[in-house]
């Protein structure tokens, strides 16, 4: 079984704000300022429709064979449509079991989004059941199909009243949950060049999701108690031999 949690992080994408609303002239810092100005006169709320959200960061934890690894794609240079298509080729060389925080209704639409843009190719995502029977019944696009777990969807057993956020429910198992920076704090990160702190954050954002999927994998059977203390080790040996900073904080962190 190969396993990807991941996450993403993402910022305006001020080129689709300066072309829909006329804002030639303005710096990325005032076109997204209006773009969220005028988000909450439309909604009440500052957080901007899928479609205007540009991917800066994608980090994955994949767990394969006797391994684990936790990293974010491309360097910090790569272009968003790099990002993005070497996610999608993850999927096509592992086909692996994807697991996130709100990816159903965030993450995944947004790289659908963004992907289109790109003219990204992903056919083993976009698999139904059309060249790969396996993949009628059990696929990555189908709500309650165990190709991809979005685990605040399914501990909230499908009810928004029942949705967490991943800081507390991390925070309640004991994991560090976020150290700092926040999904709220990435564009002004951004903006002061800080495409390093993002992409660190997004690591242990990523890291916080694995870790309760491997509670909720011993909650629903699948791992007993020692191997959920053998995977534990893992991670932790992993992250130790690794030596960067924000890594170490995470593993201080952890109870």
């Amino acid at each position: 079984m190969h396993c990807f949690s991941f996450d993403i992080e993402t910022i305006p994408d001020t080129e689709f704000g300066r072309r829909n609303w006329d804002l030639e002239g303005l710096s990325d810092a005032d076109v997204g300022t209006a773009m969220t100005f005028m988000q909450q006169q439309k909604t009440g709320s500052e957080f901007l429709a899928l479609h205007m959200h540009r991917i800066v960061a994608i980090s994955v934890a994949f767990r394969s064979g006797d391994g684990f690894r936790v990293w974010s794609l491309g360097d910090r240079d790569s272009n968003e449509a790099e990002i993005i298509q070497r996610f999608f080729d993850g999927i096509d060389k592992y086909t692996p079991e994807l697991v996130s925080w709100n990816g159903s209704g965030f993450d995944l639409p947004v790289l659908h989004y963004r992907a289109l843009l790109h003219g990204v190719q992903a056919p083993r995502y976009w698999e139904m059941g059309d060249d790969d029977r396996d993949f009628r019944y059990n696929n990555y696009l189908s709500r309650f199909h165990w190709r991809h777990i979005d685990l605040m969807d399914v501990l909230a057993a499908f009810q928004m009243r029942g949705r967490a956020p991943l800081d507390e429910i991390a925070v309640m198992l004991g994991f560090p949950g976020k150290l700092g920076m926040s999904g709220g704090k990435v564009w002004e990160c951004w903006l002061d060049g800080g495409i390093d702190d993002i992409r660190n954050y997004c690591e242990t954002d990523v890291l916080n999701t694995y870790l309760v999927y491997l509670r909720f994998e011993f909650m629903r059977g699948r791992l007993d108690q020692a191997r959920l203390d053998r995977e534990y080790k893992l991670v932790r040996t992993t992250l130790r031999d690794m030596r960067q900073p924000h890594l170490d904080e995470f593993l201080d962190a952890w109870q």
